[in-house]
C-alpha cells in the first residue's frame, strides 16, 4: 500500500469531494479517481459512497472510516520517522513525542524540556494528553516516544521509573455547595451526591475502594478525560468532580477544591517501550527527565 495513495485517500476523506481533493493535491481529477479505484481494489472493499444526496460529494463507508483511522496513524508514523532520520548526521535535532495524563507532575517534563532547549535548541517537544489506555496505545503504535501513566506498569513491555511525590485526590465543587464548608471530604459525604469521575480504569478502582461502594451504588452523572471539561460541568451545577489537586486554578472562580480524608494519592511512572529504539532527541530528553526526577 503506497503511502502517497493513503495521503490521496485522506485528502478526499477530508474534503468530502474528489474534485476538491484533486485541486488541493494539484493533480487531475481523473488521475485521482484512478488511484482511488486501485486502492479500493487492493483492499477489496468500497471505501466511498459517491453521489451523496444527489450531489458530487462523497462519504466514507464503514470500511472507509476504518481505513481513515489507520491511514492517519500510518502517515503520521512515516512522517515522524522521516523527521527523525533527517536529523541524523547533523547537530542533534528532532522531535520528542510525549503522552501524559493530567497532573501537576507534568511540570517535571516542562522543566526538562526547558533545560534541553538551552543546549539543543533544535529539539521540539510535543505533549499529547489522554488516559493510560491512550498513552499505551500511542506507545505501541510508535506515535509517541515516552509516556506517563498511573497504576500498574507491564515490565515485560515497558522500561520505567517512578516519578517523585504523588498526586493528591480531592473534590472539585462550587463554592456554594454544602460540602464547601468542610476542610476535607469523607466517603460518606459523597454517597448521595452526583459524582463526576475520571474515566481512567486504575483511578476508578482506587476511587471506588476509597468510597467503599460499587459503581451501581453511587450516583455517577458523568465521567471525564480532561479535568478542564469536568470543571465546566461542576461550574454548571451538575455535580462534584473527584480529581487531582492543582489542575484547576480556583482562586478566581466560583469553584473550590477539598482534599479527601483519609488522604488518597496516586503514584505516576514514566514508561517507554522495552524493545523499542529511541531517537537521539528522545534519548536526550529521557536522560534529562531522569535527572529532574532523581531517578
Amino acid at each position: 500500500m503506497d503511502i502517497r495513495v493513503l495521503e490521496y485517500f485522506l485528502a478526499v476523506a477530508r474534503e468530502k469531494s474528489i474534485s476538491a481533493a484533486a485541486r488541493s493535491l494539484h493533480i487531475s481529477q481523473p488521475a485521482l479517481s484512478t488511484q482511488l479505484k486501485a486502492l479500493e481494489k487492493e483492499v477489496g472493499s468500497a471505501l466511498f459512497i459517491r453521489g451523496v444526496k444527489g450531489s458530487r460529494r462523497v462519504a466514507l463507508t464503514e470500511e472507509g472510516l476504518l481505513l481513515r483511522k489507520r491511514a492517519e496513524e500510518i502517515v503520521e508514523l512515516v512522517r515522524k520517522t522521516q523527521r527523525e532520520l533527517s536529523s541524523e548526521g547533523r547537530n542533534i535535532a528532532g522531535e520528542v513525542f510525549i503522552g501524559t495524563g493530567e497532573s501537576d507532575t507534568v511540570r517535571l517534563f516542562a522543566k526538562a524540556a526547558q533545560k534541553i532547549r538551552k543546549d539543543y535548541p533544535d529539539i521540539t517537544v510535543h505533549i499529547r494528553s489522554g488516559n493510560a489506555a491512550f498513552v499505551t496505545e500511542q506507545l505501541e503504535k510508535g506515535l509517541i516516544d515516552i509516556g506517563m501513566v498511573y497504576g500498574f506498569v507491564d515490565s515485560g513491555r515497558y522500561e520505567s521509573f517512578r516519578l517523585p511525590g504523588c498526586d493528591r485526590w480531592g473534590v472539585l465543587m462550587r463554592r456554594d455547595s454544602p460540602l464547601a464548608e468542610k476542610e476535607s471530604v469523607r466517603p460518606e459525604d459523597l454517597w448521595d451526591k452526583p459524582l463526576i469521575l475520571s474515566a481512567q480504569s486504575d483511578s476508578g478502582r482506587n476511587i471506588f475502594s476509597w468510597l467503599g461502594k460499587e459503581p451501581g451504588q453511587l450516583n455517577i452523572v458523568a465521567t471525564y478525560n480532561l479535568v478542564f471539561n469536568a470543571s465546566l460541568l461542576v461550574d454548571e451545577g451538575m455535580g462534584y468532580a473527584i480529581c487531582f489537586d492543582g489542575l484547576i486554578n480556583v482562586s478566581q472562580s466560583g469553584l473550590c477544591f477539598r482534599p479527601l480524608a483519609p488522604a488518597l494519592c496516586s503514584d505516576g511512572s514514566v514508561i517507554w517501550k522495552r524493545h523499542g529504539t529511541l531517537s537521539k532527541a528522545a534519548s536526550i530528553f529521557l536522560k534529562k527527565l531522569r535527572e529532574e526526577c532523581g531517578a
